[in-house]
């Protein structure tokens, strides 16, 4: 189990915390969502998640122990909202083997597949991919990682409603076998694939009903 406890963080240049006082458990099996309008800190709450941010006082423990931001970076896989933004590789094989230099083709056409994109080209550039398969391909990157945690920033935003229940559909099958969280505006969306939840609100957590399929 991922737990925060207390969880606050302030910028070195914010007048005030943009996180307060966070209480959060995720437990294999039970996928996650925080909700909440554009500004209300839910991407620094995945940025302390993941260890790109330390949080100012709390603590994050993974079963009862105590996380560094190094042993979070390892922990967690981070797939941001504009993935395309973060893309390195010139093209998609170049991104798959990012910190994977030995992955060979025929792991990289799997992992591809399990992320709905198989057949595409290892030689295609991810700049020419449209806005689902790059969040697919972004998924795969961090699939190969094998990260016990996904932390997804906005996964379904901008997307047509066919891609969306894609991609929906995906990460019901991902949430299986390892600790989700999602952070999104639209929580309407994943009624049926998500549960559990929560609404942020200036930084404060408070829970949100979601019905269940």
């Amino acid at each position: 189990m991922l737990e925060l406890r207390d969880v606050s963080y302030q910028s070195a240049t914010a007048a005030s915390p943009v996180l307060r006082q966070i209480n959060l458990q995720l437990a294999l099996g039970t996928p996650a969502l925080v909700a909440g309008p554009s500004g209300c800190g839910k991407t620094t709450l995945l940025e302390v998640m993941s260890g790109l941010a330390e949080p100012k006082t709390g603590s994050i423990t993974w079963d009862g122990e105590g996380l560094n931001g190094r042993q979070r970076r390892w922990l967690c896989g981070l797939v941001f909202q504009f993935p395309e933004r973060h893309f390195l590789g010139l093209s998609v094989g170049q991104e798959l083997k990012l910190g994977q230099r030995r992955l060979s083709a025929d792991n990289a056409e799997a992992v591809l597949a399990l992320v709905g994109l198989g057949g595409l080209s290892l030689q295609h550039a991810p700049e020419q991919l449209s806005g689902g398969q790059q969040r697919r391909l972004a998924l795969a990157v961090q699939l190969l990682r094998n990260p016990k945690v996904l932390l997804l920033d906005e996964p379904t935003a901008g997307l047509d409603w066919s891609v969306r229940r894609e991609i929906l559909d995906l990460l019901a099958v991902l949430s299986k076998d390892r600790m989700l969280l999602v952070v999104t505006h639209e929580p309407e969306l994943f009624v049926g694939v998500i549960a559990q939840g929560w609404r942020m609100h200036d930084g404060m957590l408070a829970p949100l009903e979601l019905p269940g399929p």
